[in-house]
């Protein structure tokens, strides 16, 4: 038995939200399957756990009566569109002769033979699938949408067939040809409109993939040669020429260039690299030559990583599809029933021939349209999580989305998320009779071993300065609270300005006064000296900030730093709710205390120290230039280190979802007013046929709206 893992697999036959429910139980009844998700929008089930390859899944799917296979990102997905209008092509002509000969020439005895040869093909030919995946499901006990569709079809052409047989010559028989004809057709419309609608909707993730080349320029020792990109792999050393697409994560061996890296991380300024710098997969070099060192591959890559991360959050569910589930697994079996009680009612309460009580069924049977039901939420989770991640954002997962439209506060961490870490020394005061430059080079001895912006910070300001870095050993990182490491004889900490002395504490509040973040230097517990670092503001803080309180989002900034430093960080952005001088547990508490009075809350970190604050939070919102740590534990992942993302994220989310409820409720509201409809007669059965069409186009057509959405700005 295999490690967990994941497996997609695509999805043949269904048709509503009842087909979802039993591909999942037929899938979720696999020996060894841990989680289940199936999307009636992409027609695909993602599947955790722990099954040795595809078949076992692929063989409930199919005994459960649909068809599988595993998933192919290069399947086109205008290859249903293009089946569907085939059969549409051939359909619609002869539906319309079969109208022109049932109404042009209603008292012609050849009338009703004609419209019979006109409908045959129509519905035996154009209408194959639907009476194929009936029957499929009917072997195995079940229903979908295309048993209705098949009994309506059936039942208008099996009467008619009937009933030209059995009339007696010379009498003109109560044929409906013409109907059959109708329904199939008219299905095939909303089905050729529907599966291109469905293939729009998730352009986002197609057109991701389709940014990776085709093909990779790999140096060996007799030259240069182009292979596939599926061959590739980790060592290779490949060739990239100006102004092509980086194929995999690596490192630059040979040359200088500037790479746009947009794509991965939202921002537009081209990074420049030289040997030595790393590169990532589906960047577009600029104007130089690079040789890279391929480090890791395909969906490793950290491009990988975010088209499988978007691929999953538009197959999981928003806990909303629940009822939607609930309801369309018992709808087509109720649906049955009432179309018995119809035709029955007609005939014993109307007196109505059989003929025409078979007419009110079919409608009724025609009406119910449970894939309107099934689509409303997938479609536009799939919509909303693609166009999403166009502009930088995403969501893990459909419950996310639902999970941030329900935000009403958002805490902020403040160093590599408000400011932009990119920390500069900004002084240097020792305390006693250390001498200035001792002091800063045994503070970069200690921060010589960590790689965060703050220390990188001192040793870079050591370096500037020419100060001689000591060598040091037993480095220790401790999260929130600073660092510490022996240099020589002696134990040096870096770490919060407590306990300095009078002299150090007054040297504290002048720097944080300025804005500087200051920490005191210790040897062998003896405080020496204060070294303090600056941090600029990031320059769209202050508009996204804005952005959240226009939101009705209420904001706050919690932070390691001390009250000072945080305060001035703070009214710069425009927040009045801060909490400084936390630990990283402390900020889980932080988090859960503002969690007690609001519906919702988002922490926004990028910090390994964030981590536990991110996973604790009601959504967790990385920044794109966090640690692999941070950016792990959260549920959304800012791709560029704007913090405009954290807006634009809430704002999406929430036109998301009110999409989905009002998909649910037209969906919900056309069952309630066409099927009685129906009963009563009112809506005959082609009407019937075309409002379920219209209704299932309707649903992802709103979905599709998603994809014009555009931030708004704040005056």
């Amino acid at each position: 038995m295999s490690d967990t893992a994941e497996l997609v697999l695509d999805i043949e036959g269904m048709t509503c939200a009842s087909c979802v429910a039993k591909v999942e139980r037929a899938l979720d009844g696999v020996p060894g399957v841990d989680t289940v998700a199936v999307n009636l929008a992409t027609r695909t089930a993602t599947v955790h756990g722990r099954v040795d390859g595809t078949e076992p899944l692929v063989g409930a799917v199919v005994h459960a009566g649909y068809g599988a296979r595993p998933h192919d990102d290069h399947r086109d997905p205008a290859d249903e569109e293009h089946a569907w209008r085939r059969r549409l092509i051939v359909a619609a002509p002869l539906t319309v002769a079969t109208l022109v000969v049932a109404f042009g020439f209603p008292d012609r005895a050849w009338t009703a033979i004609a419209a019979w040869v006109f409908a045959t093909p129509v519905v035996f030919w154009a209408g194959w699938p639907f009476f194929v995946h009936a029957s499929r499901a009917a072997r195995h006990g079940t229903t979908s949408m295309d048993t209705l569709i098949a009994l309506g079809a059936s039942a208008a052409y099996g009467y008619s067939a009937w009933s030209v047989l059995s009339a007696p010559a010379g009498t003109e028989p109560a044929a409906y040809f013409d109907t059959a004809a109708v329904i199939v057709t008219l299905i095939l419309v909303g089905k050729t409109i529907e599966s291109r609608a469905r293939a729009s909707a998730g352009d986002a993730s197609r057109a991701l993939l389709a940014r990776m080349p085709a093909e990779a320029v790999v140096a060996v020792e007799d030259g240069e040669h182009r292979i596939a990109l599926d061959d590739l792999r980790p060592g290779m050393h490949v060739v990239v020429l100006p102004g092509a697409t980086v194929p995999a994560d690596g490192i630059v061996l040979e040359g200088s260039s500037s790479v746009d890296l947009s794509l991965v991380t939202g921002e537009s300024v081209p990074v420049d690299v030289v040997p030595g710098s790393e590169v990532v997969g589906a960047s577009v070099n600029g104007q130089g030559r690079l040789v890279v060192f391929v480090s890791t591959v395909g969906g490793q890559t950290r491009f990988g990583s975010i088209v499988r991360a978007l691929q999953a959050a538009q197959a999981t569910k928003a806990p909303v599809q629940r009822l939607a589930d609930r309801v369309s697994s018992v709808f087509v079996p109720i649906v049955l029933v009432l179309a018995a009680l119809t035709f029955v009612g007609w005939i014993l309460l109307a007196g109505v021939p059989a003929g025409t009580a078979l007419v009110h069924a079919t409608a009724v049977v025609l009406i119910a349209c449970p894939c309107a039901l099934g689509l409303a939420t997938p479609a536009a989770i799939v919509t909303g999580a693609g166009r999403a991640a166009e502009l930088g954002v995403l969501f893990k997962g459909g419950a996310v989305v639902e999970a941030v439209s329900r935000l009403d506060a958002v805490v902020l961490d403040k160093t590599g998320t408000i400011t932009t870490g990119a920390m500069t020394l900004a002084d240097v005061r020792p305390l006693g009779q250390t001498q200035v430059n001792d002091l800063l080079a045994l503070a970069a001895a200690v921060e010589l071993g960590s790689e965060h912006p703050i220390a990188r910070a001192v040793v870079a300001g050591a370096r500037e300065r020419g100060v001689a870095i000591p060598e040091a050993h037993d480095h220790r990182v401790m999260p929130g609270a600073g660092a510490s490491a022996r240099v020589g004889t002696s134990v040096v900490e870096v770490g919060r300005p407590r306990g300095s002395g009078s002299d150090g504490d007054t040297i504290v509040a002048e720097l944080a006064a300025r804005g500087a973040t200051p920490f005191v230097v210790r040897r062998d517990g003896v405080a020496i000296g204060i070294v303090g670092v600056v941090d600029r503001i990031k320059p769209e803080a202050r508009a996204a900030v804005d952005r959240l309180r226009a939101a009705a989002i209420h904001v706050s900034m919690v932070t390691g730093d001390r009250g000072e430093t945080a305060r001035a960080v703070a009214i710069a952005v425009g927040i009045d709710d801060v909490t400084s001088d936390v630990n990283p547990v402390e900020k889980v508490e932080a988090v859960a205390r503002a969690s007690a009075t609001r519906r919702g809350v988002a922490f926004v970190g990028d910090g390994l120290n964030d981590a536990p604050a991110l996973a604790s939070a009601s959504v967790g919102m990385a920044i794109g230039s966090g640690t692999d740590v941070a950016l792990a534990a959260a549920d959304v992942n800012l791709l560029g280190p704007a913090l405009t993302g954290v807006p634009l994220a809430i704002e999406l989310s929430r036109r998301t979802y009110r999409i989905i409820q009002q998909n649910l409720f037209w969906a919900f509201a056309y069952n309630v007013v066409m099927i009685p409809l129906a009963v009563v007669g009112v809506i005959e059965p082609m009407w019937a046929a075309a409002a379920m069409a219209a209704s299932s186009v309707s649903v992802v057509a709103n979905a599709l709206r998603l994809r014009r959405f555009v931030p708004r700005e704040i005056p």
